[in-house]
């Protein structure tokens, strides 16, 4: 929570939405408010972005509004609102997942009641009635139950259709049930229904389901980002003694201390003490950051090698990790970019079906003839069960389901409708350096000897990387031939310079160029030095105090695929700019190995949020490609936001889109299976919504003044079932399409 002034700002989890209409209630609701500035609800992450007056409104105030419209929100403190609110989501997934496992084994046995000689049997009605009204009320309640909420404010969704529909076919079949002698007399053979409405329930349950798992992927994302700050820090009294204290009791000016291999608890600045520190958390950087006196230290980093005694700068609230948290918060919980079409037109075909349906029945009314108000309940009938919007409720989870197996076949995982909707739009993609661009481990790419290389020479020079905790130390025994260790090596750490040991009374350095100033050779390799450097590569020297003998340059090398990939991406208009937090001529480096014109040096996270910001408001449609924490309030705030796997589990639960392999060539393969799986989603709303052009009219009886022809509402029920596995079917398609692997 933020405070700015007497504004609030604050998210709160909601409880009980079903559908986009639900969130537009809530979110009209809190903003009718006293002292309400703003409010955006959040159907996917089902939460409430709350800007308020503290002065005129509070959380409970807020919170009895949103119940007397028939919702919740979660106001419990704020550390207990995240695992609270995943909680009532488990709850309501895994409530959800029984209904829908319970209505498909119901329906399996109506069908097999209807379809087989069973169904000749006089007993046979009365177990399809039995297993219909468990179907209906165990596991359809939900859909009757938004159906009045939405009634009650005038509105009507699909939930409103689904609802008519199987109640009126249900009560239609019970009727025919207890009285079949009613419609005989009349010479109509009205027939039972009960499989309809058990199987039109299963059919939306299911698709409710699939929905309902693509929207749970917030809350473990900012769950892990406030589970890097530690909960206690050791505080160094005035007397000397250390004392365990909270984060949130820690003030400015406090000392801390911290051991090797601790968590940085709060930001601060080192008062004494060398190490280095892991801080790829906030900058994206694989290389640990060599900390001594003056230097800044943030929460969250990790310390990897001496003990570090610094003064407390910032409160908890006010860290880097805090803000970064609060970034991803407010990204996450901004509002979508676009409205799903199936929304839009379900808001004006519902109600319509539902005046088609009664305007129908008046005029079966007014000029049926003999039998008028029996041909006028089985038009109204027939029209809501072969309108029921089953193969509206499919065209959009199908396809998007076997889009996103497909995906995943090809190793690109996929997490909800909106962002593989809006990937095909892309048109710029902001990218990471460092683990996305380039492999993310340093390693040795160049190696100057200036003296014959001995087996002698690289056993001492391994063994002194191999005690040592430098983190480039690691790359350089890899370049080495592997050895025994030495029987006894002394090792002495020179911060700021690098090491130094004794073989045999001669004293042998590896690090910096300032270990060597009275080397009489150094000169030899300053060419090479700088030239190194100017390609952005660390340069490591090892000899004695009077000869340079080797040098070594380190750096993070591009990946074999990055060029091509920026290659296919740019070949298809779309501009790639490359955002990193290493030095300019790194930076530089890369970009123009892998072909990049625009990019960002020394970019921290809210330079990253920035510039997505910036391009968004040009118009541009923005995916965000990268794999440290220190990418992810990015990730959120893009309109697609992609994760290399091998990156932090933080930046693969915030993105939209994840690459297992991490090869930048799956990004276009991805854009590609994108429009591939729109076109489908479009294919299958089309075909559903001219059967209902078709169907609908004559169900109400248009033709039976011409022909004499009427549906009968079996024949409708066959017809919507139809409609539903044509729009799988044409899903389906989507497993042959060959175009969206990647050359």
């Amino acid at each position: 929570m933020e405070t700015l002034n007497t504004y609030t700002k604050a998210t709160f989890p909601v409880l009980k939405m079903s559908c986009a209409g639900c969130a537009a209630h809530i979110e009209k609701t809190l903003r009718k408010q006293p002292g309400v500035k703003n409010a955006e609800v959040n159907l996917a992450n089902q939460t409430a972005f709350v800007e308020y007056d503290s002065l005129l409104a509070d959380s409970a105030k807020l919170q009895k509004a949103v119940r007397e419209a028939g919702y919740d929100l979660i106001i419990a403190p704020q550390e207990d609102r995240a695992t609270l609110s995943e909680q009532a989501a488990q709850q309501r997934y895994r409530t959800l997942k029984t209904q829908t496992a319970v209505a498909v084994i119901l329906s399996a046995g109506l069908i097999l009641l209807s379809m087989t000689p069973f169904f000749n049997h006089s007993w046979a009605g009365y177990a399809e009635g039995i297993l219909a009204t468990l179907v209906l009320f165990l596991c359809g309640r939900s859909f009757f139950s938004d159906a009045c909420k939405q009634a009650r404010r005038r509105q009507m969704n699909m939930n409103t259709l689904v609802a008519l529909s199987t109640a009126t076919a249900y009560a239609f079949s019970v009727f025919g049930l207890l009285f079949p002698h009613f419609w005989t007399e009349r010479g109509i053979h009205a027939g039972l229904y009960f499989e309809t409405v058990g199987v039109l329930i299963a059919c939306i349950l299911i698709g409710k389901l699939l929905e309902e798992r693509a929207k749970q992927k917030t809350s473990a994302s900012l769950k892990k980002l406030m589970g890097l700050q530690p909960q206690t820090a050791t505080v160094l009294c005035s007397d000397g003694r250390t004392v365990e204290v909270a984060i949130p009791d820690i003030q400015v000016n406090d000392t801390i201390w911290v051991k090797a291999g601790e968590k940085i608890p709060i930001d601060g600045v080192i008062i004494s003490g060398h190490s280095f520190v892991d801080e790829s958390m906030i900058t994206g950087e694989p290389v640990p950051v060599e900390k001594s006196r003056d230097k800044p230290v943030f929460a969250g980093t990790i310390n990897q090698t001496g003990r570090l005694m610094f003064r407390v700068t910032k409160q908890g609230n006010e860290t880097l990790l805090a803000q970064i948290i609060r970034l991803v918060s407010e990204a996450q919980n901004s509002k979508a970019p676009i409205q799903k079409t199936v929304d839009k037109i379900t808001g004006v075909f519902v109600p319509a079906v539902v005046a088609v349906a009664a305007l129908s029945m008046c005029l079966w009314l007014l000029w049926g003839g003999e039998n008028a108000w029996v041909h006028a309940f089985l038009a109204l009938v027939t029209v809501l069960i072969i309108a029921c919007p089953c193969a509206l409720g499919l065209a959009t989870p199908t396809a998007v389901m076997v889009g996103m197996g497909k995906g995943a076949e090809q190793g690109i995982l996929i997490k909800d409708m909106d962002s593989l909707e809006i990937l095909r739009k892309v048109d710029t993609i902001v990218l990471d350096k460092t683990g996305t661009l380039t492999q993310g481990i340093p390693k040795v790419t160049a190696v100057k000897w200036l003296v014959p290389k001995t087996e002698e020479l690289c056993r001492i020079l391994f063994d002194m990387e191999k005690s040592s905790g430098h983190p480039l130390a690691k790359a350089i025994t890899k370049a080495l031939p592997d050895s025994l260790p030495l029987d006894s090596l002394a090792l002495e750490v020179l911060p700021g310079k690098g090491i130094k040991t004794v073989v045999e009374g001669t004293v042998f350095y590896a690090g910096n160029l300032r270990l060597f100033a009275a080397a009489g050779n150094r000169h030899e390799l300053s060419e090479w030095i700088t030239g190194k450097e100017q390609a952005g590569h660390t340069v490591v020297l090892f000899g004695t105090d009077t000869q340079v003998m080797a040098g070594f340059a380190v750096s993070d090398e591009i990946k074999p695929s990055s060029r091509q990939s920026i290659e296919q991406l740019q070949a298809a208009g779309i501009a790639i700019v490359m955002a990193t937090g290493d030095n300019a001529a790194a930076a530089g480096t890369i970009a123009r190995q892998a072909g990049i014109r625009e990019f960002v040096a020394q970019a921290l996270p809210e330079d990253k949020l920035r510039l997505i910001k910036t391009k968004q408001q040009e118009g541009k449609t923005v995916a965000m490609v990268g794999d440290g924490i220190n990418d992810s309030a990015a990730l959120a705030q893009a309109n697609v936001g992609i994760a290399m796997g091998k990156g932090s589990d933080i930046a693969i639960e915030t993105a939209d889109i994840t690459i297992v392999s991490g090869d930048l060539r799956k990004i276009g393969t991805a854009i590609r299976l994108s429009g591939r799986t729109v076109a489908t989603i479009r294919q299958n709303l089309f075909w559903a919504f001219i059967y209902n052009l078709i169907a609908i009219p004559v169900a109400a009886g248009v033709l039976y003044p011409f022909t004499g022809f009427l549906i009968h509402p079996m024949i409708a029920g066959a017809a919507m079932a139809l409609s539903s596995v044509s729009v799988v079917l044409n899903s389906l398609r989507l497993n042959n399409q060959k175009t969206v692997s990647h050359p």
